[in-house]
């Protein structure tokens, strides 16, 4: 996959979480102007490949803030970030107005929980600045039936509307949904088979980091993040989301070390 002119593949790559929100599901993870600086020089530091600036909350039984309020968040830390450092960052939006903006700023990845399926200026927006996209499966309801074919038929629409606006087939990584339209028992099924997705044909990005299908406090729910990284590594998934850096980059260099990917 493409993301700023360069090419990430043969690894699996740690995209950071930095949440401009103030209700996150993990404290740790939130910050703002004064602090995203700080935040963003030791993802660095840790080994991030990728920044993701989250601009609304999507935890369970959250509420839609608007796209205005979504840009207010981002417009002054987007600016200093891409002033000190030369890191690629993906925005997390499903407005398309949001993403123009980040765009126009410097941002070189937009992250869609709803694979453009809810916007529909997303992929035609993504296209004009040939910026590389993250298309996740979502749904309003949880998943019955055939889990497996909803989610790869809810993706191949998503990367047919991504194509036919013009964005780059190797600027474009998909993502299953963890956490979204599913339940506990569906979340560790997609995880346990997630190179199953691979027959879509498109780089896959795993988020399970932090996430409620670990159980407990989200405090106490690193040492499972970092089983389902170290899953994913195994598998060869190119992207993991997460909110511990090195905690999860040393996983991922731990199985690569013993080959065994």
């Amino acid at each position: 996959m493409i993301i700023k002119n360069k090419e990430y593949k043969d690894y699996t790559f740690v995209m950071a979480i930095i949440n401009l929100t103030p209700d996150s599901f993990f404290k740790e993870s939130r910050k703002d102007e004064y602090t995203v600086l700080k935040a963003v020089e030791k993802a660095v530091c840790d080994g991030a490949s990728i920044i993701d600036l989250g601009v609304q909350s999507t935890r369970p039984g959250y509420v839609e803030v608007s796209a205005e309020e979504e840009i207010s968040r981002l417009e002054k830390p987007l600016y200093l970030i891409k002033k000190n450092f030369d890191i690629p960052i993906s925005v997390d939006t499903y407005f398309s107005k949001t993403a123009n903006l980040a765009l126009c700023a410097g941002a070189d990845l937009i992250n869609d929980i709803w694979g453009f399926q809810v916007d529909g200026d997303m992929a035609k927006t993504v296209a004009k600045y040939n910026a590389s996209a993250c298309l996740m499966h979502n749904a309003k309801t949880l998943l019955s039936g055939d889990m497996w074919g909803a989610i790869s038929s809810f993706l191949q629409k998503s990367v047919k509307i991504a194509l036919d606006a013009g964005v780059d087939k190797n600027k474009i990584c998909l993502d299953g949904g963890i956490g979204f339209a599913k339940s506990k028992e569906q979340n560790f099924q997609l995880l346990n088979g997630y190179n199953n997705l691979n027959a879509l044909g498109y780089p896959l990005l795993l988020g399970a980091s932090r996430k409620s299908m670990f159980g407990g406090r989200v405090e106490d729910r690193l040492e499972a993040t970092l089983n389902a990284t170290r899953l994913a590594a195994k598998m060869g998934v190119l992207f993991v989301r997460v909110h511990d850096v090195k905690e999860n980059f040393d996983a991922i260099r731990s199985v690569y070390e013993q080959g065994i990917n």
